[in-house]
């Protein structure tokens, strides 16, 4: 049986409650000393670290041009994926010969995780752009084109046919029937295709980036800095987020549009 909702409050105090804690156990590891504070560095330690890293360099670049540096990255792939999934969704959506000329490759293609195309973006982009573009547009992409897809083959034949009998060229009948219809799915697509996105970015840069807060992980690393690879993770975290709760925002403007 389906739980109803909790209220805004109570949701927002179990999640104040749920980090106390959860901050409260990683201290108490730092402070017994099961491990080497080098090793597991205490709450405070990360946070001290997190700020220096605002203004003070590290791997070439402070933390805010690191990120400013993956952003710009994703950005790239992410509007690649958009730019070609959405038109390849609807089109796919509206002729049948292109569907079963294109699902087959794609099938197989959207398996393969984004970390497999790193050595081929190695080979072909070196510590370039470009490799990292291809990477996050690898894992921004299905989600992309499959929610345009399923949102485009829902509308209902009657409204195509209504298209039709007016006079309505293909192309019209794509731009302003299939897509507005689509246009809910399609946000819902985009939040899955963005977090997607992001995650494969990191781990690009861990391999194939000079720059980037994948970088710097892979530089904390190095010099055994475990303060500074979780201030990048939790740097990683907190964009993500940011990410996320725009597209939920605009998800949730959208649905209530069409609700009325």
């Amino acid at each position: 049986m389906l739980q109803p909702p909790l209220p805004a409050v109570r949701r927002a105090t179990l999640g104040v409650v749920g980090a106390i804690g959860f901050l409260a156990l990683w201290s108490a590891a730092a402070l017994t000393g099961l491990t080497t504070r080098r090793f597991l560095p205490a709450p405070w330690d990360v946070l001290r670290r997190f700020v220096e890293l605002l203004s003070d360099p590290f791997a070439g670049y402070t933390l805010p041009q690191h990120l400013l540096s993956s952003l710009q990255r994703f950005g790239l792939g992410f509007a690649a994926a958009v730019v070609v999934g959405i038109p390849l969704g609807l089109a796919m959506a509206r002729f049948r010969w292109l569907d079963r000329l294109v699902s087959p490759a794609f099938d197989a293609v959207r398996f393969v995780a984004p970390i497999a195309w790193v050595p081929f973006a190695a080979l072909w982009f070196g510590t370039g752009i470009g490799g990292p573009v291809l990477i996050i547009f690898t894992g921004a992409f299905p989600p992309v084109l499959i929610n345009t897809y399923r949102g485009a083959r829902q509308v209902d034949l009657k409204y195509l046919e209504a298209a039709q009998t007016l006079g309505a060229s293909h192309w019209r009948t794509v731009t302003q029937v299939l897509l507005p219809a689509a246009v809910p799915s399609i946000v819902a697509g985009l939040r899955v295709s963005a977090g997607l996105g992001w995650q494969s970015l990191v781990g690009a840069e861990l391999i194939v980036a000079s720059s980037g807060v994948g970088y710097l992980l892979v530089k904390g690393q190095a010099s055994v800095s475990t303060s500074t690879v979780m201030s990048g993770m939790i740097a990683i975290g907190l964009v993500g987020m940011l990410i996320d709760t725009v597209l939920r925002r605009l998800q949730q403007s959208i649905e209530a549009s069409h609700g009325h």
